[in-house]
């Protein structure tokens, strides 16, 4: 995971649950110099009898999981808007209470 200052490396033994953020998905992009280096780069193509591996080994039919099913994530919807008139804190440790979040 990215921090501020510092990237962290985690290794776990299977089966394990890993969980992701939408910043998971955060495009990096190359400099020119990078893209004109990679024309360069020989491309090398592997098959099975290269790895050395059987077609019901890999893909779908050597899962070990399978995914049931997936949602997006709902829509933001308006927030609650409390105006301050001398019980805007109990109000908000209301809400905040409401949520379980405290």
């Amino acid at each position: 995971r990215d921090g501020d200052t510092a990237t962290e490396q985690l290794q776990a033994s299977l089966p394990a649950v890993v969980s992701v953020t939408d910043q998971s998905g955060e495009a990096r992009y190359p400099s020119f110099k990078g893209i004109m280096a990679a024309k360069k780069k020989p491309v090398e193509s592997l098959d099975l009898e290269d790895l050395e591996l059987d077609a019901d080994e890999v893909g779908l039919a050597g899962a070990w999981t399978a995914v049931d099913s997936a949602t997006e994530r709902p829509a933001r919807t308006a927030g609650t808007i409390v105006k301050d008139e001398g019980e805007g804190g109990k109000q908000l440790a209301e809400f905040l209470a409401g949520q379980k979040f405290i």
